[in-house]
């Protein structure tokens, strides 16, 4: 997947990335621009997955409606999809609203589909200039008409977009994702011994978004809330203090040089790794 110019070339060559504890110390001793742009290339999750949190009550800090909170998280929204683009991830998906989110009073909801009907209009033009490919995890027959409307319009419009994909989760919920596996491996017929992790991902959403390597949560809560749990089971988390509409590029790159600094093992020992 094509990259941005300034990430052309890595700053180190293949297997040359500097060990943890060389990357610990260079954390404290050059400043992030020089890491962001040089050494963050070699660990650069591949997928960022994020916890949009704290919208309401960044608002009611300020004495404003939620609404305005909302709206500010947007921004948010956009200004993540663009750094993310410029720095060459791949993969971006936001936990726009959840299944528990219908609970949340009429009103609230209504203006929350609102913007999402919103936002997808008002971006749509940036996505095709970016060459970024709109993307959907959720249940989608949730959704109201003019939202699944606009948002089939713009799946199908960026669909041969390659440089990244941005994934919204809307109306989502891990469990029943994973139900909703379950259920058609069942209508398929499958024996309990061809069910194997390989066929039960077919099942998912999107059996073709990769798993997320990093997982931000903002607002200071330090918790799934039904996010991708089958997908997030070998995932970096980072949490943020940081409201959701304040989350802006100095905190994106803390969550990187953080992601960047750790060692990813998946099961080996340091000694497989080198």
């Amino acid at each position: 997947m094509p990259r941005p110019e300034r990430f052309a070339v890595p700053a180190f060559p293949a297997g040359a990335a500097p060990a943890p504890c060389l990357r610990a110390a260079l954390f404290r001793i050059l400043p992030a621009s020089f890491w962001t742009e040089t050494i963050m290339h070699s660990t650069l999750p591949q997928h960022i997955a994020v916890i949009m949190d704290g919208n309401g009550r960044w608002a009611k800090q300020r004495g404003l409606p939620r609404s305005k909170g909302h709206l500010a998280g947007v921004d948010a929204v956009r200004g993540l999809v663009r750094e993310c683009r410029t720095r060459g991830v791949p993969f971006v998906t936001v936990y726009a609203f959840s299944k528990e989110n219908w609970q949340r009073p009429e009103a609230e909801v209504g203006f929350l589909f609102e913007l999402f009907l919103q936002f997808i209009r008002q971006e749509l033009p940036e996505l095709m200039e970016q060459d970024i490919r709109l993307n959907f995890i959720g249940e989608k027959s949730d959704l109201p008409f003019a939202v699944r409307q606009a948002l089939d319009y713009a799946l199908r419009k960026t669909a041969d977009n390659r440089s990244m994909v941005f994934t919204l989760a809307i109306s989502y919920a891990g469990r029943e994702e994973i139900l909703h596996a379950v259920r058609r491996a069942l209508a398929e017929g499958l024996r309990p011994e061809e069910l194997t992790e390989e066929k039960f991902r077919s099942f998912l959403y999107d059996a073709a978004l990769p798993d997320p390597d990093l997982i931000i949560r903002t607002s200071g809560e330090e918790r799934l809330s039904n996010f991708l749990l089958f997908q997030s089971a070998y995932a970096e988390f980072y949490f943020s203090p940081v409201l959701w509409p304040d989350f802006g590029p100095h905190e994106l790159d803390l969550a990187l040089e953080s992601y960047a600094a750790r060692t990813r093992r998946f099961g080996k020992t340091d000694e497989q790794l080198r």
